[in-house]
């Protein structure tokens, strides 16, 4: 079907469609963004009431409010992280995910060498920009 129309109607139907996407989205996170305002509000003066009372769990007709301790750690020094890691040999204090643009960069400056276990997945995308003015 695609083959027997001209590709600068697909263009800018392509393009309309992306536009509608964008004022949808925009939309949808101007909504979601009140609502998490509000949450928050609300998760505030549960905690801060539950904390006053010394209290890790309640019960309520509407459900089963639990209050939990969460620690994320992060660091300002990465050199000195990696060390320490190196040092400890801890490498399971990183994530299990590689770093997409320093692999290819890997993989272009060391052509042949691959690391064990790699798999790569490579599809073709397009990308539709607005007409330049002439």
């Amino acid at each position: 079907m695609s083959e027997t129309i001209p590709l600068d109607k697909l263009a800018k139907v392509y393009r309309k469609i992306r536009t509608r996407i964008q004022e949808l989205t925009t939309e949808y996170e101007t909504q979601v963004e009140g609502l998490k305002a509000t949450q928050q509000e609300v998760s505030n003066a549960i905690k801060d009431m539950m904390l006053k009372a010394g209290s890790k769990t309640v019960r309520t007709d509407e459900g089963t409010i639990i209050l939990s301790q969460k620690t994320r750690y992060s660091t300002h020094d990465w050199d000195a992280f990696k060390s320490f890691v190196l040092e400890h040999q801890v490498l399971d204090l990183f994530e299990k995910r590689i770093a997409q643009t320093n692999m290819k960069q890997f993989l272009e400056e060391n052509p042949g060498v691959v690391p064990p276990g790699l798999n790569s997945d490579s599809e073709y995308a397009i990308t539709v920009r607005k007409p330049t003015s002439k």
